[in-house]
């Protein structure tokens, strides 16, 4: 594992939970905003219905070749560049990702939603209102362009990254929009993992948007408005918010802590990794002549991970060390050494048992289990209030970027589901989606402009 202890490709460990030294935040810890977040209002009930009805802006820094270049305003990520944002950027501290079902079947009324989205995206991720009138400005008598409740809030390094689900190609076996032959064929259908609790209205989409930013109102203003522009043409199908980012993509960055209390995403690849990003992230040109127009995009895999909260507190501290294959304060490898040594799966203790057990999440999500695939993760953790029974309904929203979901996803999610004690005794999926995201968008372009040229 490389970040996370239900981390696939990443693993459990790294520093405070808590933002790199030099990203900027925009109100004080313990806001109003910050406790939207917190108290859980979302998930696939509540944000769902929030986000159908509301919607913001921007972020980065070190950006090597291939990844977003920072604007002047140090809190703005640049909307347009080679690739999209929200994805190699230093990870945001609050997420809001909704997936949408297109309910238009015209294929002119989803390019120019396509559009209208773009331009909105552009405004709001540079700190500005969407529509030519705002918020206020507008006719007295007429609905405001823009809902307002990101007025004088700073862009927050809010980004916005889109991605196309299946449902997008076909429905009921036939093609969608005049896409025949577009459809990836790494776009595929995730198969049902041993253990998955999938419910469908936490699953699938047509299109996915993920939101996020530093500021949890500068994201939740964005889906809102991005809902609102899109009314009559697509409905939200399922939305999560999400506090507390559970990896980092920057060295910048000090590792952070999921809720079980480990360090999340030690080993997580990093913007300034290009060589690794194009191994395993970036999508590179294809032989199929429908599938040029993802080349420099990426798959984006989402999984709604419930934890047993209540489960693991009552497990002892031993217990839990075994089953992650670190430390819990450190987060160092059981086989000796810091948090970014190299774990040392061959060496055992004294009765000849491995340090790090055979059954452990770091052993069996690490590269080296894994033909050496790697992803690049932005997850964030979730609290949704109770689960009805008097348990917390709470855990890990697990985001990956891939290059192939065939070889850097699947196999290793297998191996976890069917070996790993922690995700059979301690983790439930209760929702999951894949979606093809598409290369960045060029000035006076619009997103997934290469898909319908």
């Amino acid at each position: 594992m490389s970040g996370c202890p239900f981390g696939h490709g990443g693993e459990v460990s790294g520093g405070a939970a808590g933002g790199a030294p030099n990203e900027s935040r925009q109100t004080s810890g313990f806001s109003r905003r910050g406790l939207l977040s917190i108290a859980g209002i979302g998930g696939a009930g509540a944000v769902a219905g929030l986000a159908a009805g509301f919607l913001g802006h921007d972020a980065v820094a070190a950006t090597p070749a291939g990844a977003t270049a920072p604007s002047t305003d140090a809190a703005v990520v640049p909307f347009f560049g080679d690739y999209q944002a929200g994805i190699t950027t230093p990870a945001q501290d609050r997420l809001h990702m909704a997936a949408f079902d297109v309910t238009t079947e015209d294929r002119k009324d989803l390019v120019k939603l396509l559009r209208d989205w773009t331009a909105a995206a552009e405004a709001m991720t540079a700190g500005k209102p969407t529509g030519e009138t705002g918020a206020v400005d507008g006719p007295y008598n007429a609905p405001p362009e823009d809902t307002g409740e990101a007025l004088d809030l700073a862009a927050a390094h809010l980004t916005l990254t889109f991605g196309f689900g299946a449902g997008l190609f076909e429905k009921d076996g036939k093609a969608r929009f005049g896409l025949e032959g577009r459809r990836p064929e790494a776009l595929i259908d995730l198969p049902h993992f041993p253990g998955d609790d999938l419910q469908p209205g936490r699953t699938g989409g047509d299109i996915v948007i993920q939101a996020c930013a530093d500021d949890p109102q500068v994201a939740v203003h964005a889906i809102r408005n991005l809902a609102r522009i899109g009314f009559g043409k697509v409905r939200v199908r399922w939305s999560q918010l999400g506090f507390g980012r559970t990896s980092s993509t920057s060295r910048a960055q000090a590792t952070p802590r999921n809720l079980f209390g480990f360090k999340d995403g030690t080993n997580n690849l990093k913007v300034e990794d290009n060589s690794l990003l194009n191994d395993h992230v970036w999508v590179a040109p294809g032989d199929r002549a429908g599938e040029q127009w993802m080349a420099g995009g990426s798959y984006l895999v989402a999984r709604r991970i419930q934890m047993h909260i209540e489960t693991w507190d009552r497990t002892s501290l031993r217990e839990q060390e075994g089953l992650i294959g670190r430390t819990k304060g450190t987060g160092a490898p059981l086989s000796g050494g810091d948090e970014f040594t190299a774990p040392d799966f061959k060496l055992a203790g004294r009765d000849g048992t491995p340090l790090v057990p055979l059954d452990s999440h770091m052993r069996l999500a690490h590269p080296d289990q894994n033909d050496g695939v790697r992803m690049l993760r932005r997850g964030y953790n979730f609290t949704d209030g109770s689960d009805g029974l008097g348990h917390l309904d709470a855990g890990l929203f697990f985001i990956a970027f891939v290059k192939d979901p065939r070889t850097h996803y699947v196999p290793m999610q297998l191996a976890l589901a069917k070996g790993d004690t922690l995700s059979v005794d301690y983790l439930k999926h209760t929702g999951s989606g894949l979606f093809a995201v598409p290369p960045g968008i060029k000035q006076g372009g619009f997103i997934g402009e290469g898909l319908f040229s």
